[in-house]
């Protein structure tokens, strides 16, 4: 029962950090970029209507349900801390928590915060949009990379019996 448990929560974390780490790369490779092409205030405007509909089900459940999956598997890998598969998951599980809900709080969400309740035409957003591009989409990238590493490290804990 312990080792099926195991294996769900483990296969399931790889699932939502790839899944995680897909919608991020769409926000570092192009979503970012292209916002970044368009009149500042355009791109303000999209950005904030962005930060709003991205609080919905779905995506809440594949990122903080991952986090959740995460506390969980890692709490879990005790069990297995004799075997390979569970020094993986537990680095999985603490990469993804650190790197994706820890760097979201503390770096992306303020800078989401500081952007929403300006006027995307005021002269304050402008001078905003160029900092907030910058910051926002690096940290974006460490959130990108983050999810990749745990998804693999969670097959690796795969292939190692976890």
């Amino acid at each position: 029962m312990l080792d099926q448990a195991i294996f769900l929560l483990t296969f399931t974390g790889a699932i939502g950090s790839a899944l995680v780490a897909g919608i991020f790369f769409a926000f570092s490779t192009f979503i970012m970029r292209a916002l970044g092409r368009i009149p500042a205030e355009q791109g303000i405007a999209a950005m904030q209507s962005i930060n709003i509909t991205v609080i919905n089900p779905l995506f809440m459940l594949a990122f903080m349900g991952t986090g959740a999956v995460c506390l969980v598997a890692g709490a879990g890998a005790v069990f297995l801390w004799e075997e390979d598969a569970g020094k993986f998951i537990l680095a999985a599980s603490l990469i993804y928590l650190i790197g994706v809900i820890g760097v979201t709080m503390v770096f992306n969400v303020p800078l989401n915060n500081a952007l929403a309740p300006l006027a995307p035409a005021s002269p304050e957003a402008a001078e905003l949009w160029t900092r907030y591009l910058r910051d926002w989409t690096f940290w974006n990238h460490v959130r990108t990379v983050a999810p990749l590493v745990s998804a693999v490290l969670f097959v690796t804990a795969l292939l190692f019996g976890g």
